[in-house]
């Protein structure tokens, strides 16, 4: 599916906000409510919209301190990433899990209340998985945060 000016400015206002009423987004995006709803059922049923979810706030949610997780391994198979795999996901403090070229093998985005609580999740994450290193640093402020991707790509 090739997109076009009208599939771009649904695609960026519904970023924006999902909850946009049909009829506010078409006149927004200068269609007619009928066409605009079936662009929006065209762009899921494609995969371009993957879901629909509400963005919470971490202050408000206790989860003020965001870690990042620097992750090298010696074990480079199938048995261990899949075992990585489920460990990584049983933890829900884990937020995103990269793997990564150069020195460091993954790249893992933790949120916690406090150092204590990342210290659980690290025991947890040892305790589930060999690791060779984990070198951990801790966001001191956040400058630009969003979930906004580019449609000019596609």
């Amino acid at each position: 599916m090739a997109l076009d000016g009208f599939d771009r400015r649904i695609l960026a206002l519904l970023q924006q906000d999902a909850a946009l009423p049909i009829a506010e987004l078409a006149d927004k995006v200068g269609l007619s409510p009928s066409p605009c709803w079936r662009r929006v059922q065209k762009l899921e049923a494609e995969g371009y919209i993957r879901a629909r979810v509400a963005l919470l706030d971490a202050r408000k949610m206790n989860l003020g301190v965001t870690v990042f997780a620097a992750i090298r391994t010696n074990q480079h198979n199938a048995k261990w990433l899949e075992a990585f795999s489920k460990a990584v996901v049983g933890i829900p403090e884990i937020l995103e899990v990269y793997r990564m070229s150069g020195q460091i093998d993954y790249m893992l985005r933790i949120v916690v209340p406090d150092i204590e609580s990342y210290d659980h999740v690290y025991r947890r994450l040892i305790g589930a998985i060999e690791l060779y290193d984990v070198s951990s640093t801790f966001a001191m402020e956040v400058l630009k945060s969003t979930t906004m991707l580019p449609v000019d790509y596609a």
